[in-house]
């Protein structure tokens, strides 16, 4: 993987065109033919932003056991401002640079953010699946800009997601724990709904959110109490 500083944008006008750019090539279909994953990443990041310090997490889970095969972290200074719908810009620097730590290259990624959920319909989980050609699927715990229906109580009951202006489908509201509110689905990039779908209920066998997503966020607030201390 290519050094994600050396041509990462400084400014917000500079960060919109590059997200342009890779919104044209995000793809919203699974390939015919893709064979289930037999690994899958989960990706998160902690903030401390009174210290301008973030920190990054990978971890690496069986598909099958949900059992944690491999990890890694990246850590360092905050270099890009907050900007609302530019936070991929901030995040992904330190993520890029913990992926490229893994022994084990996932077959899927699991992001605590959105995919095509996003006003410019490339969140954090598209953008990273455009850079690294893995599948991605962001699984959100708020639905952000985005209007639904409430799903039915049991598990694996869902609802579209809709953009508020032009009611346009850009997820799911899926109930991944009976009677327990919803989890917000976007495809990010080379998996479709369905299998973002299953793979998110795959990961959620006893709580909420993903195993995926709450490995890698004990992962990187561990790293991040280390980076400030």
């Amino acid at each position: 993987m290519s050094d994600p500083h050396e041509t990462w944008p400084t400014t917000p006008e500079e960060a919109v065109a590059q997200q342009r750019r890779l919104c044209a090539l995000v793809r919203t279909t699974t390939p015919p033919g893709a064979p289930p994953p037999r690994t899958v990443g989960g990706v998160d990041v902690a903030y401390d932003d009174v210290r301008g310090r973030l920190a990054a997490a990978v971890v690496v889970l069986d598909a099958e056991t949900l059992q944690v095969t491999d990890q890694a972290t990246a850590g360092g200074p905050i270099t890009f401002p907050y900007v609302p719908g530019l936070l991929a810009f901030r995040e992904l620097p330190p993520v890029l640079t913990a992926l490229d730590h893994l022994a084990t290259r996932p077959d899927v990624l699991v992001c605590d953010g959105y995919g095509i959920a996003h006003p410019a319909r490339c969140g954090l989980a598209s953008h990273l699946g455009v850079l690294t050609g893995i599948p991605t699927v962001g699984v959100a715990k708020t639905p952000f800009l985005f209007d639904h229906e409430t799903p039915e109580p049991p598990r694996g009951a869902s609802a579209p997601l809709l953009d508020r202006e032009t009611g346009e489908t850009v997820g799911r509201a899926l109930r991944t724990r009976t009677g327990v509110r919803p989890v917000f689905v976007s495809v990010g990039h080379l998996l479709g709904i369905d299998d973002a779908c299953a793979l998110t209920l795959r990961m959620t066998p006893d709580h909420r959110l993903p195993e995926t997503t709450r490995h890698a966020d004990r992962l990187c607030r561990e790293k991040l109490r280390r980076l400030v201390a």
